[in-house]
């Protein structure tokens, strides 16, 4: 009987686990002998702050991130197959939503492996939640194009379909590049459009402000080299 697949979730930013992780979680860990990850190091700090007493020498860990090739991915389910169950653990925030994880869970799928999704901090649904924009429509788009033009266009047909379909257009960038990213909105969108901006979400210096791009012009937030999703909206 083949085992289960579990999508474990992470925190967001340094918060601590207990305040926003599922207890089961914590129940579940120290039993988990096989795991999908983006970064080793970094899944081997996140369990030993869940269970310091654990083993992390008898798990087998599994890279998944630009770096893994389309031929590995497969083996990935070898451990589920022959009847134990597998997690894919989460950088921050949950697997498969604008993280790496997707393409398991679907080859998992295909082959009738129990998929069962575990909830956790999301910053792309937590800044919904919090920004007063429309929750009945929306759409994630992940990261914008990075050049100056084609990222301007980006944002203008964005706008567009926010007024238009009154859809709530949600994308992230690389916190390096946030300041330039908030630039190019302020000069691209009308003075009315509806901007949110989600940052450090969950942490000690979290902040989901809502205003108009005129009230954002006034007074420009430091966004550098910090975790932000963007809002547009009508």
């Amino acid at each position: 009987m083949a085992g289960t697949l579990y999508l474990i979730p992470n925190t967001l930013g340094n918060s601590d686990p207990d305040t926003f992780l599922p207890s089961k979680i914590k129940d579940f860990i120290p039993s988990i002998k096989f795991l999908i990850v983006e970064n080793i190091r970094n899944a081997r700090r996140y369990l030993k702050s869940i269970d310091q007493d654990i083993d992390i020498d008898s798990i087998t860990f599994f890279e998944l991130n630009k770096h893994t090739k389309q031929s590995d991915i497969n083996g990935f389910l070898d451990p589920l197959i022959n009847g134990n169950d597998t997690g894919i653990l989460s950088e921050a925030g949950v697997p498969g939503v604008a993280d790496p994880g997707a393409e398991v869970v679907r080859f998992a799928h295909q082959r009738g492996i129990k998929v069962v999704p575990w909830t956790g901090p999301s910053s792309i649904l937590m800044s919904l939640m919090a920004s007063g924009l429309n929750g009945q429509a929306f759409r994630f788009l992940g990261y914008l194009p990075v050049k100056g033009h084609a990222r301007v266009q980006a944002i203008r047909q964005l706008e567009n379909k926010a007024i238009r379909e009154k859809e709530t257009q949600i994308f992230i960038e690389t916190p390096y590049r946030n300041d330039q990213m908030m630039n190019d909105i302020l000069s691209t969108c009308q003075p009315g459009t509806l901007l949110t901006v989600a940052v450090d979400l969950t942490t000690e210096t979290e902040s989901v402000r809502t205003r108009t791009i005129a009230e954002w012009k006034k007074k420009k937030p430091e966004l550098h080299k910090r975790p932000a999703v963007f809002l547009l909206g009508n």
